[in-house]
């Protein structure tokens, strides 16, 4: 009677340790990889393959997976993979989560990972994971956050990628790797080559250690150099809490052919400028990257200033800069107006206005607010002394209130509304007014002499096109100027009505000087055509008229400009002067029909009698002229 209840006792606990052995004999770790599979698929939303799995447990456990895959997307090439990595191993601190549940991974090793990271030209890529984000699903209420995992140490052992976005022009292949020196600091070292925004371009990086990024009381030192085609770009120094973006403690030089290159790597549109080289502090904080403190030059002008540049959520990013300049050459703020920038010599092109279309898709990827002031205006064929600019631009709609240039005492200001047009371009409207601005300073840069007086008055513009030079050719507009005193040179006057003998005494300065009683310029503007209702100048002793047209579509004059002596004047051949052609290169001739009649004429008398060849040279004077006075009242 007492084997039955022994051998009971044997079969209720043999067998279940006879069933332990055997799970420990053919107890393998791979039986989990479908589980992690799945968990893994749920979490990225793509096909996820484990080759395999392996386990050492202990108070500090090595979970080590082989032969990791995930699949691109569909639309994608199946091979290579999005990621393919050949070993990764984690370690867990099993004490830390049963005790304080907390995670806790004192290293991570990663070995020879392969990333493929690509976008097509429609904008698809392989490395969005709508898995992760939610998707289009509505958001769930916000939950207390868990404590983040606390990593230790990452290893990444010969790191590869190879990055092809075509949206970017970007075709490079990256390594990656970490770094372990005796007795410093691990380390994280990046080099990339290949191609970017169509350019060549080569990287380097040299950080602190990857996971060293979550250390928030301990900055993140960082060393990069960036060559893309033309472009350079030296980063230095560090950053706060990068993760979060808390701050940063950095030194950014850039330098280049063009800052209009920069935009693919910043993200913020840039017009065309001349050669530059720009310093200054790169910050983060209050949403904000922020670059205070710059300095530098760009082509013949210095530039400083602050740029900050404000990421917003679903929309454009805001730009907010406040610029300025000591010395300023108007030549490098060419790219502003789709002009060639730094070009001195718009003779030598097929045309004078700038003719470059406005890139209306680089209008709209920012918001941008800029305050710009120029001290001094460089150039001694400059009659401008000084500039401010506020612009503004939204959703691609320009605000430029007001482009303001100082001419001595008074100033040139010009208010401008800009937005895109249907079937392409910009839809304008403008108005300047030209408040006592100094005629001096007008004359001084031209081979016409010297004058004094203040010029005053006023244009407007509505227009559309694709650039400045289509806008003003099909604008419709009038122009208005004034001035009531003042003087000009006496040899112009006398010049400009052929009047010979008056040119050699004025010459020799008897007089140097002429008064001009009035000046009034009334021109309007019909498609790009500058026609004139009005040009007078009165001066004491003779009015000179002006009457034709100006071309704006065409570039080309057709100008006539007339001077009758007021009292009588010997040694004088009045004639028309014609300004006619092109405005890269004009004439500036008498009407040879009236001067050849005029001349034919005298030499005809000369025969018969010489005194008499002075008959056609005289003018008997058209006495004082009311004309200019009354168009100035009533301008007034």
């Amino acid at each position: 009677m007492a084997a039955r209840p022994l051998r009971r006792v044997l079969i209720w606990t043999g067998i279940p340790a006879l069933l332990l052995l055997a799970l420990v004999l053919l107890w393998s770790w791979a039986w989990f990889i479908p589980l992690l599979e799945r968990r893994a698929e749920a979490a990225l939303g793509r096909p996820v393959q484990i080759g395999g799995l392996d386990v050492s447990l202990g108070r500090l456990t090595d979970i080590t997976l082989t032969d990791l895959r995930v699949d691109n997307p569909e639309g994608f090439p199946a091979d290579p993979p999005f990621a393919a990595v050949p070993r990764l191993r984690v370690r867990v601190d099993v004490m830390a989560f049963i005790r304080e549940r907390r995670i806790v991974l004192p290293e991570i090793a990663i070995d020879r990972p392969r990333l493929e990271v690509l976008a097509d030209a429609e904008g698809r890529n392989n490395y969005s994971f709508p898995a992760l984000s939610g998707g289009d699903a509505a958001p769930e209420p916000e939950a207390e956050p868990g404590p983040a995992p606390q990593i230790g140490e990452l290893r990444i052992t010969e790191g590869a990628a190879h990055v092809a976005l075509a949206p970017l022009r970007a075709d490079m292949q990256v390594t990656a790797g970490t770094e372990h020196p005796e007795g410093q600091p691990a380390r994280l070292r990046l080099a990339a080559e290949g191609r970017y925004a169509g350019q060549p371009i080569t990287g380097r990086l040299l950080g602190g250690a990857v996971l060293s990024l979550r250390d928030a009381d301990n900055p993140w030192p960082v060393e990069l150099t960036v060559e893309n085609g033309p472009t350079q770009v030296s980063l230095r120094g560090t950053l706060s809490d990068p993760l979060r973006f808390a701050g940063a403690n950095l030194r950014l030089d850039f330098s280049g052919t063009d800052m209009a290159l920069l935009t693919p790597l910043t993200g913020v549109p840039i017009p065309a400028t001349p050669p530059y080289r720009i310093t200054g502090q790169l910050d983060y904080a209050a949403g904000a990257v922020r670059f205070t403190g710059m300095e530098g030059r760009v082509g013949r002008s210095d530039l400083n200033g602050d740029i900050a540049v404000e990421p917003r959520k679903g929309t454009r990013p805001l730009v907010t800069a406040t610029l300025r300049s000591r010395r300023v050459d108007l030549g490098d703020l060419g790219g502003f107006v789709g002009a060639k920038p730094g070009d001195a010599a718009p003779a030598r092109r097929q045309r004078v206005l700038p003719d470059t279309p406005v890139n209306l898709p680089r209008l709209q990827a920012a918001d941008i607010r800029l305050n710009y002031d120029g001290a001094q205006i460089l150039g001694q064929a400059m009659p401008l002394d000084n500039v401010h600019a506020e612009l503004a631009i939204t959703d691609g709609a320009i605000a430029l209130k007001p482009l303001r240039f100082g001419v001595g005492r008074g100033r040139i200001e010009l208010q401008l509304d800009a937005a895109p047009a249907e079937g392409g371009g910009l839809r304008a409207k403008a108005g300047i007014s030209f408040q006592r601005v100094d005629l001096s300073r007008l004359m001084g840069v031209t081979p016409l002499g010297e004058g004094q007086g203040a010029i005053g008055g006023s244009a407007r513009i509505e227009t559309q096109g694709r650039s400045v030079a289509e806008m003003l050719g099909r604008g419709d507009g009038a122009v208005t100027l004034g001035m009531a005193g003042g003087n000009l040179s006496a040899l112009l006057v006398d010049i400009s009505g052929l009047r010979l003998g008056n040119a050699i005494l004025s010459a020799l300065g008897l007089p140097n000087r002429t008064r001009v009683q009035c000046f009034v310029a009334d021109l309007g503007l019909r498609r790009g055509i500058l026609s004139t209702r009005t040009v007078l100048v009165d001066t004491e002793d003779a009015v000179i008229s002006g009457r034709g047209d100006i071309n704006l579509a065409r570039e080309t004059l057709d100008y006539a400009l007339r001077t009758e002596a007021k009292s009588f004047t010997i040694g004088s051949l009045p004639t028309d002067i014609l300004i006619r052609g092109p405005f890269r290169d004009p004439s500036v001739l008498p009407d040879p029909v009236e001067l050849g009649a005029r001349g034919g004429a005298a030499v005809g008398l000369g025969i018969i009698a010489l005194p008499l060849a002075l008959l056609p040279t005289i003018q008997l004077g058209i006495g004082e002229d009311n004309r200019c006075e009354g168009l100035a009242r009533r301008a007034r």
